[in-house]
């Protein structure tokens, strides 16, 4: 048995390094000769079979010429028990206590100079001897035979005289003593040894529960069979696939008929475009039906692999059919804006109904212990900015309006690399450089970073730098920057339907809010523009907390045709909000948020659409996230919009949406 061998070699090791020491130490090594010195040590690291001495059996064998010691283990210190368990050895090298060592004094030693004192007494720190020093070579030997086996004795006095002749007997005495500890080091260590008859008893209680153990013995197999079938079927030993899926019932009307800025059709509704008249004033039309209510869905699976436990490769798909109905009352450039519920959305480009896209991929490494690297073709960048305890889109504040601040982000998903950084408990610094690559923007006219005419350091691209303070654990403080460099690829028309030149406006024109161009219909150059943002949220009390985002944008606005001036537009949004966590129930949130999206500053007249008569449109929200289960929820919503598209004439429009969530 593995544990018969162990103890041997432990019952073994443990006189060898006795012996070892006990020659070593300066209370021997003086007085044996050299050769001694030199076999002794030779045996003690032999096998038992290898020696030849003779065994010691009484003192009458001791010769005056020499001394036998046998490095074996006497027969007697082993039980039968001993061969089949071993206590681990960290059991014995704490000190233990021991009888002192009988003084020799039976043997009237005498020194050659003076006559010693007898009455020796038992040490158990090599430090109560005050004539051993640490420099002694000896010094690691004794200290051993002291603490380890307590086997040494000093005189009265508090010494050692390591240097004064060692007799004959008193090397007798000394090496009794310590075999009396060793056998006493070997007792604890075994006494917890199975015996006989435990053994005994064991087979009876087998014999007496054979049937129950027949059957455990076939659940065990049925359980490794089971095991070796999902083994050998799963999906992968490094994979691991999580997903959310949605159902959104979704209905909106207007006490009155709707303004919009929009030129030509105003289907679909995705593509509606912004136009000037023939004195430069931005196109309005009517809209006078409200929408139908929707029943649309959408999907995320996410496969998450990690190849050394601390990275992660992550890969989501998507696939939706949404189409939220407040989009119909919207100005071109503000699709899925004001009064759309975030997760009722086509997960792709709008109109490929349930096509299933890349929507994120990327890789993330730890750089070191706190500070995590992310790189891909498709990072989403509000996995690490902008983040609220309390607008989370999963159980928080619902629209996108409310997710996150309005004037970020000019890319949403984007090719890059991004940089983590845990300072301490209290800060944390998030950095990000990405171009653009959304998935639900057409390549070739859109996302620059794969398009080789462009690549990933031409526009559109962003910088961001985020702060995050957390003076205690229920409060946080987040200090955002984020630059801009946008592609001008926003159509824009004349009355009969002409395109006149390109600006920047919708998703990927952020921090603007509809539609900007040099104020005459024509094209701009790269616009550059420097976002200021501040978000928090505080839980003042276990059921009720505080949130809120301030923003603050400029964009640049560089005409092409010589001659026309430009100028800055400059923009502000505002959020403030309460929260109702655990409310009816553990784990929801209840959530009401008052918000301006987009209020103009200045700069309105380079505003093809969004700007409206100069009012100032605002939001009223609330959400309720309830969870039934721990993979199910429901979460209805609400939504107020007054002054919408930014006309203060215009009347209120009103939105419902009712969610069902699963996770798995």
């Amino acid at each position: 048995m593995v544990k018969a061998a162990t103890t041997c070699d432990y019952l073994r090791s443990l006189a060898s390094n006795f012996w070892l020491g006990l020659l070593l130490s300066s209370a021997v090594m003086p007085f044996v000769p050299s050769p001694a010195i030199a076999s002794e040590v030779q045996q003690a690291g032999a096998s038992p079979e290898a020696s030849t001495t003779d065994e010691v059996t009484s003192v009458a064998d001791v010769t005056v010429n020499e001394v036998k010691i046998d490095t074996d283990i006497p027969e007697s210190l082993i039980s039968q028990s001993a061969l089949e368990e071993v206590t681990p050895a960290g059991n014995v090298a704490q000190p233990l206590p021991i009888d002192d060592v009988n003084s020799p004094t039976n043997f009237n030693l005498e020194s050659e100079e003076e006559n010693i004192d007898p009455a020796m007494e038992q040490v158990t720190n090599v430090s109560q001897l005050r004539d051993v020093q640490p420099t002694d070579w000896a010094y690691e030997a004794l200290r051993s035979l002291v603490e380890r086996y307590g086997c040494i004795a000093g005189y009265p006095d508090g010494t050692f005289r390591g240097n004064r002749a060692l007799s004959r007997y008193e090397f007798a005495a000394g090496v009794n003593a310590c075999l009396q500890q060793i056998e006493k080091l070997i007792a604890v260590s075994t006494a917890d040894f199975v015996t006989k008859e435990d053994l005994t008893t064991l087979q009876r209680l087998i014999s007496e529960f054979d049937t129950e153990l027949a059957t455990l013995r076939t659940r065990v197999d049925n359980l490794e069979g089971r095991t070796k079938f999902l083994e050998e079927n799963q999906f992968s030993t490094t994979t691991k696939l999580s997903g959310l899926a949605w159902f959104n019932v979704t209905g909106a009307s207007a006490s009155d008929d709707i303004t919009v800025e929009a030129a030509g059709s105003l289907t679909p509704l995705v593509l509606r475009s912004p136009g000037r008249d023939a004195n430069f004033r931005p196109i309005q039309q009517k809209i006078k039906d409200d929408p139908n209510i929707t029943l649309s869905n959408l999907v995320w699976l996410t496969l998450e692999t990690s190849f050394t436990g601390r990275d992660s490769l992550v890969t989501q798909l998507a696939a939706g059919n949404g189409d939220s109905p407040a989009n119909v009352f919207a100005s071109a450039g503000l699709y899925n804006t004001f009064g759309t519920p975030f997760l009722d959305q086509t997960a792709g480009l709008q109109g490929n109904n349930n096509d299933v896209i890349l929507r994120e991929l990327f890789y993330s490494f730890p750089l070191r212990e706190n500070i995590q690297v992310v790189v891909g073709p498709r990072i989403n960048w509000y996995r690490y900015f902008d983040n609220n305890a309390f607008s989370f889109f999963l159980t928080g504040a619902t629209s996108f309006n409310s997710n996150g601040s309005t004037l970020l982000n000019t890319i949403d998903r984007g090719a890059g690399a991004a940089v983590l950084w845990d300072i301490n408990r209290q800060f944390k610094l998030r950095v990000a450089y990405l171009g653009e690559s959304d998935e639900f923007l057409p390549s070739g006219i859109f996302n620059t970073a794969s398009d080789p005419r462009k690549g990933v350091f031409s526009p559109t691209n962003t910088a961001t730098a985020e702060l995050t303070f957390s003076p205690t654990e229920r409060i946080n403080l987040r200090l955002i920057y984020n630059y801009s460099n946008i592609d001008p690829s926003f159509p824009i028309f004349d009355q009969n339907g002409n395109i006149t030149g390109f600006g920047i406006g919708g998703a990927p024109g952020e921090p603007i809010y509809g539609v900007a161009d040099d104020g005459f219909g024509g094209s701009i150059n790269n616009a550059i523009a420097h976002t200021f943002g501040l978000n928090f949220d505080w839980l003042i009390t276990r059921g009720i907390g505080v949130f809120g985002r301030y923003s603050y944008g400029s964009t640049n606005i560089d005409p092409k045709t010589p001659g026309r001036g430009g100028g800055d537009v400059n923009a502000q949004s505002l959020q403030l909000g309460l929260a109702f966590p655990d409310l009816g129930r553990r784990g929801a949130l209840a959530t009401i948020s008052y918000l301006i999206p987009f209020s103009v500053l200045d700069g309105r007249r380079f505003l093809a659409a969004g700007g409206g008569d100069g009012g100032v449109q605002y939001e009223v929200e609330a959400a309720y996230f309830f969870p039934i289960t721990q993979n199910i929820a429901i979460v209805p919503a609400f939504y107020f919009i007054g002054n919408p598209n930014n006309f203060s004439d215009n009347p209120n429009i009103y939105v419902g949406n009712l969610r069902t969530q699963f996770s798995f």
